[in-house]
């Protein structure tokens, strides 16, 4: 297999996820982008939110980044 740049990984994080009534918490959380989503939650009675498992890891960054200056 190849390894991936941390770079990359990051660009493709699913950072937003699709979510209501269908989709539940934390819904579908396919897209890389607020936009990408919006448009597939256009016309529904969806709506998009930040990846928990993404917005939790940068809290803890930032966590551990504080601590330690």
């Amino acid at each position: 297999g190849s390894v991936m740049p941390a770079a990359a990984r990051e660009a493709i994080q699913d950072r937003y996820c699709l979510q209501g009534r269908k989709w539940g918490y934390p819904g579908n959380c396919q897209f890389s982008t607020y936009n990408q989503c919006m448009a597939t939650a256009s016309g529904t009675d969806a709506y998009c939110g930040i990846n928990p498992t993404y917005a939790f890891a940068q809290q803890r960054r930032g966590q551990n980044y504080r601590e330690r200056y």
